[in-house]
């Protein structure tokens, strides 16, 4: 017997028996051709290592309905009611202001691809930090009178996660209904101590789509990474910040954590009432409607929102094809900052198109970063953006999270959303569009002080890197869409 051939023949058949049925399978899927070859080159190289990381982290469960929205009465709502808008749009559009009507292809867009609805009468206030966000989230919360929705990715054992149970459980005590829905993954370092008081207390807190073998394979590659706090259906919150200490003291080695939250106030809050609602559906199978959750919204003088949710329960990538389209659509300027840069081909190609229109495209990214893989998968899309006329800026003051959009004078987006595969393809994400002038001009200044405390990158100086630089920055290219 020959050990090396009988150790070939195991191989063989090992192979023939997981890889190329998975390699079938990711065929069959239609996704889109460079993860459909990322993936194979995995499963060509390392057969049973990529059969084990495509069962637990690669499966595609957008088209397979994992999330069945059947039966949730606010989305029921919703779609009624953007229905109407649809049908009514002439009329409604032609009553905002001419710059906003620059957008009304964007507009048409949210309304069909996640029934979205453009609310009007609403008042923003822009926290920029975790000190800011946190007062302004715990104030609200202390105003409580009737319910208090809190929808996180995060929420942390430490001290700001201790602040936030003690005065959970007091509006508890006092009769406000409290619940908190978590992404299990995301706060797996929640203990079960924590969760133990808040229930022992009344409040109802639950896991996002809990990851517990043999369940794990079904569910780890979808993260629930909304933020969303609604108090009473009055006030909102959504953006970038997590509930935890590095929010407010940075990052050891890093600086400080410089990051952007929304508050809201009028009809945009029942938009991410509606989110919150369906997800809780989701995890307990409650319905949650009437005015006790959806009161009659209090009207401010009006900036037009959209709030957009995007991820496995939806039909289509709604906050991808929304950026895509407002990228391409931008007459003047965008201006992106984001943690992570890793987009799918359809945003690169819209922002290099973009570029050489002779639109100024401006990209804010991390120099320093909270995760080395993605930094460099990163840094493997520069060049090519500098080589369209893309300024690209690396933040140095600290570790930049925030996660915005600006597109000419009149729109932007703030929300949890990064500019990458996983957050525009695979997570549970949301996002307030927004279609104001003088909004518009807060959220530039914001950017302008962000690209002060930044480095300009120029091609001459990038394109010398030193060749293992360059070809650490291409492999985690080739693994940046399946990450």
């Amino acid at each position: 017997m020959n050990p090396a051939f009988d150790a070939w023949k195991i191989f063989t058949l090992v192979f023939l028996l997981t890889a190329i049925p998975v390699a079938i399978l990711i065929i069959w899927e239609k996704r889109s051709p460079y993860k459909t070859a990322a993936w194979i080159l995995v499963l060509l190289l390392l057969p049973l290592f990529g059969v084990v990381f495509y069962l637990f982290f690669g499966q595609e469960f957008r088209k397979r309905k994992l999330y069945s929205r059947k039966g949730i009465k606010s989305l029921a709502r919703l779609r009624m009611l953007s229905s109407h808008q649809l049908k009514q749009f002439e009329q409604s559009i032609l009553k905002t202001e001419s710059k906003v009507r620059e957008k009304e292809n964007l507009i048409r867009l949210l309304l069909n691809n996640s029934n979205s609805l453009l609310t009007t009468g609403n008042r923003l206030k822009i926290l920029e930090g975790g000190p800011d966000t946190f007062d302004a989230i715990f104030n609200a919360i202390k105003e409580a009178k009737f319910h208090i929705h809190i929808e996180y990715y995060i929420i942390a054992n430490d001290k700001l996660g201790e602040k936030l149970k003690t005065l959970l459980i007091e509006k508890s005590n006092e009769g406000v209904e409290v619940r908190i829905i978590i992404d299990d993954v995301g706060s797996w370092g929640l203990d079960k101590k924590y969760i133990s008081e808040l229930k022992k207390n009344g409040i109802e807190i639950y896991s996002f789509m809990e990851v517990r073998f043999p369940r794990l394979t079904s569910r780890v590659n979808f993260r629930n990474h909304r933020k969303i706090i609604v108090v009473d259906g009055r006030i909102g919150f959504t953006g970038g910040i997590n509930i935890a200490d590095r929010y407010v003291e940075g990052i050891k080695d890093i600086g400080p954590w410089r990051d952007l939250h929304l508050q809201i106030e009028g009809e945009a809050v029942l938009s991410l009432q509606v989110i919150f609602s369906a997800d809780w559906f989701f995890v307990i199978n409650e319905n949650l409607s009437g005015k006790k959750y959806f009161p009659v919204p209090m009207s401010y003088a009006g900036i037009p929102v959209q709030i957009t949710a995007s991820g496995p329960d939806s039909d289509w990538e709604t906050i991808s094809q929304a950026f895509f389209a407002a990228i391409a659509g931008a007459k003047r300027k965008v201006y992106i900052v984001t943690p992570y840069l890793m987009p799918p081909i359809q945003i690169i190609n819209a922002l290099i198109t973009t570029a050489l229109s002779n639109v100024d495209v401006r990209i804010i990214i991390p120099g320093k970063s909270d995760a080395i893989i993605p930094r460099w998968s990163s840094f493997s899309y520069i060049e090519q953006l500098l080589e369209a006329g893309i300024k690209i800026y690396f933040y140095k003051s600290g570790f930049i999270h925030s996660k915005y959009i600006i597109v000419d004078d009149i729109f932007s987006s703030i929300g949890t959303t990064n500019l990458d595969f996983r957050s525009l393809e695979t997570n549970f994400e949301v996002n307030a569009f927004i279609y104001d002038e003088e909004f518009t001009k807060q959220v530039t200044q914001i950017f302008k002080a962000d690209m002060h405390n930044s480095r300009e990158v120029k091609l001459s100086e990038w394109s010398k890197r030193p060749w293992n630089v360059k070809l650490r920055e291409s492999l985690a290219h080739i693994v940046s869409p399946m990450l």
